[in-house]
């Protein structure tokens, strides 16, 4: 374990800042973090266009460089290298808190690692933010982030994390945003969810409903701006069988595929699923559900 007091004690001169900028609305600028932004030695910044125009509105003159998914290797090694001279250094993001979905993790890890403290200048967030206001439970969350983008990826995601219990927190892009909805709805069913879009600007809108009302609602207003994806967590019972594990023994094949129809799944899903839980082919389940129902 090492022990890194973030002020008042005898070490390393340096200090990484890692500083929340407003994820819309100006007035969310707190004036601790103008403050440091104001005093560091120089600012690391994903996006130098977009937070110029910030410090520019708040009167903040200083060095800017550029710290982002791309040069995170050659710019992460020179900010450490500032900070072995004593400097001072405040890490922002295009908007929000540095380090959520975005390389700043990389650099807060560097600056740790060598011994350097690294101070919270808290702020906006926008996964915090959709939580709060979407009216699902807020006790025990989970954060995704951004979805892969490779299907089978995703698709690996949402099963691993399908019966969690807790909310779910993600963001997703607006042309990714039906793709992902119906693939929650294929994976995890028809759950209540909240579409949280534009936080704190003008358009701000928050759309609760479940997974097939919001598909339908989408279908006649398309996606704009990004959004935050809030998804219940499984029902209680739902946990529980899942967690009982063979939890489907005692029925037979056509009543294991309707238990999954009844969480919300497609008759497809439902018998890929059912194949999985018993070892056997879906070709399998699929005859025997069709032999029950002719």
């Amino acid at each position: 374990m090492h022990r890194i007091r973030s002020f008042g004690e005898d070490g390393p001169a340096g200090r990484l800042y890692v500083v929340a900028t407003p994820i819309g609305n100006l007035e969310d600028m707190t004036p601790r973090a103008i403050r440091a932004l104001k005093e560091a030695d120089c600012i690391a910044a994903e996006d130098t266009r977009r937070t110029r125009q910030l410090m520019t509105h708040f009167g903040i003159s200083g060095r800017l460089v550029s710290y982002h998914e791309h040069n995170k290797r050659a710019s992460g090694a020179e900010l450490i290298r500032m900070l072995a001279e004593g400097k001072t250094v405040a890490l922002v993001s295009d908007a929000g808190m540095p380090g959520i979905s975005d390389p700043g993790q990389e650099l807060v890890r560097l600056a740790a690692e060598s011994g350097f403290p690294v101070v919270p200048i808290p702020g906006a967030n926008a996964a915090l933010a959709a939580l709060v206001v979407s009216g699902l439970a807020t006790d025990r969350f989970l954060f995704l982030g951004f979805l892969p983008r490779d299907n089978k990826e995703r698709r690996a995601v949402l099963e691993r994390y399908r019966s969690v219990s807790a909310t779910v927190v993600l963001y997703e892009a607006p042309h990714r945003l039906v793709r992902t909805l119906e693939q929650l709805l294929d994976h995890w069913g028809d759950r209540r969810i909240a579409l949280v879009r534009e936080l704190t600007k003008l358009h701000e809108e928050v759309l609760r409903g479940t997974v097939r009302e919001a598909l339908q609602e989408l279908a006649e207003r398309p996606p704009r701006g990004e959004y935050v994806v809030v998804v219940e967590a499984p029902a209680a019972a739902e946990t529980a069988q899942e967690e009982n594990g063979r939890w489907w023994e005692g029925l037979a094949v056509p009543e294991h595929v309707r238990a999954y129809e009844a969480r919300g799944l497609d008759r497809k899903e439902a018998i890929r699923r059912t194949a999985a839980d018993r070892g056997v082919p879906k070709r399998d389940v699929y005859n025997e559900v069709v032999r029950t129902e002719d």
